[in-house]
């Protein structure tokens, strides 16, 4: 029943998404739907691995620059049609992810050791894309400007929104199954006490790397999205700590392990960086001290995210009410 009400809600949410293009006239409020929902997918791809399956990782950038740098370089150099391309980049982020997480789970790196086998993989491709020809180098790649469906790019932002939409919608759902699938159930055993899971005969090793697969393709779907949005990459950005930061932040502050806390996470991550951008303009450092500052206030008073502050207000009613009574 609680399966079937959340698939309901998030059905409706993302159909009040939807309904968006229809009203909204303005092209920078279209922009910013769109910059919400592409973050809540770059989220969510990480709550997969992070959240659901417990294995913090802090190279997330490594999957995604891969699918960006993928869909970019099957356009500039081989011609090759970019909706091809935007599945080629997801599969191949799919396969650094199983090559990352084969190299850290078969050898039982878990806990911050994993976190920084990650970190070290998205720092290995962001040298190696800085010192490759066909990356473009440090310059990075400039993507021909064609605004036609056929191209993956649009003359109008509402294209570009309904496919952001349709990869978070696609990611949510997944996200949606995972909590309620036999899947699901190993991977968040893993997570709460992975030596009991073993015990109890579940395949560890297999789970992880399902989980890390899935949270790949997602992560490099919203890299190819990227790519063809922006029309520019270069290593910085493509495998860069910001990526990585952004994506473990989106759930963290929004609810870690939750359907809904990603969608929450990037709401507030994408407002603190425009009013941080409005008052203090593009100065280096200032947005990540912001979310730096605003982590440990989640961390102190409310560990499991911005989804849990209803129940947090409630307990702390009751509680007064009964030290009243």
């Amino acid at each position: 029943m609680v399966n079937a009400r959340q698939l309901v809600t998030l059905l409706v949410v993302f159909a009040l998404i939807a309904t968006c293009p229809f009203w909204v006239k303005s092209a920078p409020t279209m922009n910013t739907i769109i910059a919400v929902l592409y973050i809540a997918l770059l989220g969510q791809a990480w709550n997969i691995l992070g959240g659901y399956g417990g294995q913090f990782s802090f190279g997330h950038a490594a999957f995604f620059g891969t699918g960006a740098y993928t869909v970019a370089v099957l356009q500039i150099q081989f011609g090759i049609n970019p909706w091809i391309g935007l599945l080629a980049g997801a599969l191949l982020a799919t396969a650094v992810a199983l090559i990352v997480g084969f190299a850290s789970f078969r050898y039982g790196l878990r806990g911050s050791y994993f976190a920084l086998v990650t970190l070290a993989f998205a720092e290995v491709l962001r040298i190696l894309s800085n010192s490759v020809s066909f990356t473009g180098g440090g310059v990075g790649l400039l993507l021909q400007l064609d605004r036609r469906f056929s191209n993956l790019q649009f003359a109008d932002n509402r294209g570009y929104f309904w496919v952001v939409w349709a990869m978070c919608l696609a990611c949510f759902l997944c996200v949606w199954w995972i909590g309620r699938s036999r899947f699901g159930a190993w991977l968040m055993a893993v997570r709460d006490n992975e030596d009991a899971a073993r015990a109890l005969g579940v395949d560890v090793f297999r789970t992880k790397m399902g989980a890390a697969a899935l949270s790949g393709f997602f992560t490099g779907l919203a890299g190819v999205f990227y790519a063809q949005f922006y029309l520019y990459l270069d290593p910085s950005i493509a495998y860069g700590s910001a990526v990585s930061i952004e994506a473990l932040l989106v759930p963290i502050i929004g609810g870690m392990g939750t359907l809904f806390g990603p969608l929450i996470g990037a709401g507030v991550i994408h407002f603190l960086s425009e009013m941080t951008r409005h008052f203090v303009g593009d100065v280096p450092g200032v947005a990540l001290a912001i979310y730096g500052a605003l982590l440990i206030v989640i961390v102190m008073f409310l560990p499991r995210g911005l989804i849990s502050i209803d129940s947090v207000i409630r307990g702390g009613t009751s509680g007064r009410r009964r030290a009243n009574a």
